[in-house]
C-alpha cells in the first residue's frame, strides 16, 4: 500500500470507500506495525499538545525572548469577544488560536510541527475553531489530524515543506492546503472535494517567499500563520460549494516545487531578502545580534 499522489489517494478512497483520514490511519498501521488504537492514542497526544499551546498562548501576553512577537493572540481574543470581527467567528477564532500556537513556539514552548514549526499555528487554529464553533468532538479532530497527515505526506513526497528549500509557500502554503482539505472532510465533504480545497489553498499561496526578520521564525511568520487559517476556510468553503480547482492538485504541487526551485536563495529562509532587509528588519537584526559583539 503506497500512495504518492493525490490521484492515487482518490483512487484508493473510492475503491475502498474510505475517507482520507481513514486511509492515512490504515497506511500508518501498515508502515508502523502498530494497531489502530495505539496509533489513535498517539495522535490524540499530539492534539492535546496543540491544545496546551493554544490555551497558554491565548492567556500569555508576554513577549518572546527576541521581543519581536508575543501578545497578539490575547489582543485578538479580546477583539473576538467584542463581537466586532469582520471575518466571523470561525476565521477570527482560528486566527486567535493560530497566533497563540505560533507565539508559544516563539517563547520556546512545546508545539507540534504541522508540517513545520514555522507553520505550526494553522492546523491547530482551524481545528480548535471548529471545536469552539461546532462542538466538533476531540475524536473527530484526531481523525482530522490523520486527514492533514495524508495530504501532507503526499505534498512532502512530491515537493517540499521546508522554507529553506522552497520558500514560505512550502511551509505556510502546505499547512494552509492541509488545513483546507481537513476542514472540508470534517464538514462532510468528499475526498474529491477535500483535494480540490487543498489545491485551491496551495494555489493561493504559490510563490510566497521565506524572509524571516533576523532569521527568526517570528516576523512575518506568526501573522502569516493567522492569515493562512482564513485561506484554509475560504478554500474549504469553495470546495464544499462544488467549486473545483481547474488545475489538478498533483500539478499544483509540482508547480509549487518548480517555483521553489526557481526562487532565489535570498528569499528562502536566509534572511537576505524581502522583509528581512527592510530598514526596520535590519535594525531588529542589529539590536538582537550585532550589539552583543
Amino acid at each position: 500500500m503506497e500512495i504518492l499522489s493525490m490521484r492515487e489517494l482518490l483512487e484508493f478512497c473510492e475503491k475502498e470507500q474510505k475517507t482520507i483520514g481513514e486511509t492515512m490511519l490504515m497506511l500508518e498501521e501498515k508502515k508502523s506495525g502498530r494497531d489502530q488504537q495505539t496509533i489513535l492514542r498517539m495522535m490524540e497526544e499530539r492534539l492535546i499538545k496543540m491544545k496546551e499551546a493554544v490555551d497558554i498562548g491565548t492567556k500569555d501576553s508576554s513577549p518572546a525572548p527576541s521581543g519581536i512577537s508575543g501578545g497578539d493572540a490575547v489582543k485578538m481574543g479580546e477583539y473576538v469577544k467584542s463581537g466586532k470581527p469582520l471575518t466571523g467567528s470561525y476565521i477570527s477564532q482560528a486566527m486567535t488560536f493560530s497566533l497563540a500556537t505560533s507565539e508559544s513556539n516563539a517563547r520556546m514552548g512545546v508545539i507540534v510541527a504541522t508540517p513545520t514549526a514555522g507553520a505550526a499555528g494553522i492546523l491547530p487554529g482551524v481545528l480548535f475553531s471548529l471545536h469552539q464553533n461546532d462542538g466538533t468532538p476531540f475524536k473527530d479532530l484526531v481523525m482530522g489530524l490523520f486527514t492533514a497527515s495524508m495530504l501532507g505526506y503526499v505534498i512532502a513526497n512530491r515537493s517540499f515543506i521546508s522554507g529553506a528549500a522552497g520558500g514560505c509557500q512550502a511551509e505556510v502554503g502546505s499547512a494552509a492546503a492541509m488545513a483546507a482539505g481537513t476542514i472540508t472532510e470534517l464538514k462532510g465533504g468528499s475526498p474529491q472535494q477535500a483535494v480540490h480545497a487543498t489545491a485551491i489553498a496551495m494555489k493561493s499561496l504559490l510563490g510566497l517567499v521565506c524572509d524571516p526578520v533576523a532569521g527568526l521564525v517570528e516576523v512575518p511568520c506568526v501573522k502569516r500563520n493567522a492569515i493562512g487559517t482564513s485561506i484554509a476556510f475560504s478554500a474549504a468553503d469553495l470546495a464544499l460549494a462544488g467549486v473545483e480547482s481547474r488545475i489538478p492538485c498533483d500539478e499544483v504541487i509540482e508547480a509549487m516545487y518548480k517555483v521553489g526551485k526557481d526562487m532565489p536563495r535570498t528569499l528562502r529562509e536566509t534572511a537576505l531578502g524581502g522583509l528581512a532587509v527592510t530598514e526596520t528588519g535590519l535594525k531588529v537584526k542589529e539590536r538582537l545580534f550585532c550589539s552583543k559583539k
